[in-house]
């Protein structure tokens, strides 16, 4: 099969496999340090969580992501790529054991939060560092689609298999706030662990070239509005690539609120037992994953027949009926069945997306332009939260706040097929 050949090609490569060991740990830490914030905040039995809860809780973790982000992208173009995955994942380790600290004390919310997202804001650093290394350890073309594919996916499955090990930890650890420290402090170690890999690469080997590089970190940084408006005016001058990220921001937000709602399903819906709801949401997590997995594996081929963007498409449109089919019921059997897909479609789509801005934007751009990338993912997430607080009702059952994602996910398919589809060749007649 071409499909295995590729797979065995791009796994043979010495360097793709490093960088892939450093995401692997990396977002495998992310997913047990998730599942301590989640247990923490929203499954704590002593908190009466709604949806408004779980919406400022994401505001202040993931809005700062959007001034952080511009930095990152301007920086990621400046500094050495690898020094950022090594130091990054340091500083992660050392805030997640001091939160680890906070949660054992059971300080209040507001200070537990701000220690957590000096964890969460330096992940900006570390995923458009990795996104816009990638190219600098596979060759361009097939390989880099396979990269998108095998990479990020291979990344959110590590999420969610820390997501496992999370809700482990969490289920056996002692009760109350001990186990969710223990929980924190495994990320920490993690966090080291992918920090320690990242030293199996040269200093420059991952980017960017050092020519490009300005001699001051001041004037990088004193340069990062400009760097933002170029990085803009550059994704402008390609709009086929502007349109997919756009899209892509869209389908973040419909997958945004149909995670508050699987939250609120989980927590109230579903049962009324702590310990079995957080059992149900690990559930809905675990079968997304398998939908990642799966666009994993039908993504190159799908792209390689109907290309990146018709495949964008083809996602946006199936989430569009499927969600509506199966999200209405709201019972456990059917919502977990919308989890696959929806974890299958938002993947595919972003594989592609992934590959159409790495193919259509210059190296010297693409950590500003990847940076930009994430301010939109983490704007939408959390636009999402906020309107599905104001729609939800406390058990989660809202068959508005449904037909209002279809509706998203059909948008998208509108607008990215005819964005794939080639314009009509007009034949002057001369007379």
């Amino acid at each position: 099969m071409s499909l295995v050949h590729d797979l065995r090609t791009l796994l043979g490569l010495g360097a793709f496999r490093k960088l892939l060991a450093v995401r692997l740990l990396s977002q495998l830490a992310d997913g047990v340090f998730q599942v301590a914030l989640a247990t923490y905040v929203v499954f704590s039995p002593e908190k009466q969580t709604s949806a408004a809860s779980i919406a400022s809780a994401m505001a202040v973790l993931l809005l700062p992501y959007s001034l952080v982000g511009p930095f990152a992208g301007v920086l990621l173009d400046r500094w050495s790529r690898r020094q950022v995955l090594f130091y990054g994942n340091l500083v992660r380790a050392v805030f997640a054991a001091a939160t680890a600290v906070l949660v054992a004390a059971a300080v209040p919310d507001a200070l537990f939060l701000l220690c957590a997202l000096c964890v969460t804001a330096v992940n900006r650093f570390i995923l458009s560092g990795l996104s816009a290394a990638l190219p600098r350890v596979v060759d361009t073309g097939e390989q880099l689609v396979m990269g998108n594919s095998l990479s990020p996916t291979a990344g959110t499955l590590a999420a969610t298999s820390g997501a496992a090990v999370g809700f482990v930890v969490s289920l056996a650890g002692p009760e109350g706030h001990a186990a969710d420290a223990i929980t924190v402090f495994v990320a920490g170690l993690l966090y080291l662990c992918a920090g320690l890999a990242s030293l199996r690469f040269g200093r420059d080997r991952l980017g960017p070239d050092p020519e490009a590089i300005p001699p001051r970190l001041r004037t990088a940084v004193a340069g990062t509005a400009r760097g933002l408006v170029a990085g803009l005016r550059h994704l402008a001058q390609r709009p086929v690539a502007a349109r997919a990220l756009g899209s892509m921001a869209v389908m973040r937000f419909c997958y945004g609120a149909l995670t508050v709602t699987v939250l609120m399903l989980c927590r109230y819906a579903w049962t009324d037992d702590n310990t079995e709801a957080m059992a149900l949401l690990g559930v809905a997590v675990g079968v997304s994953g398998a939908g990642f997995f799966a666009a994993a594996v039908i993504t190159p081929w799908a792209v390689a027949r109907l290309g990146p963007l018709g495949w964008i498409t083809m996602c946006a449109g199936a989430a569009a009926v499927l969600v509506t089919v199966l999200g209405l019921p709201f019972a456990r059997g059917t919502v977990l069945a919308a989890a696959f897909v929806l974890g299958l479609a938002t993947q595919g789509a972003k594989i592609s997306t992934d590959t159409v801005v790495q193919t259509a934007v210059a190296d010297d751009h693409r950590g500003r332009v990847f940076s930009l990338y994430d301010m939109l993912f983490n704007i939408a997430f959390v636009g999402a939260a906020a309107v599905s607080a104001l729609m939800l009702p406390p058990d989660g059952r809202s068959a508005t706040l449904i037909l209002t994602v279809a509706a998203l996910y059909a948008a998208v398919a509108w607008v990215m097929f005819h964005t794939a589809r080639p314009a009509p060749v007009r034949v002057s007649r001369e007379t």
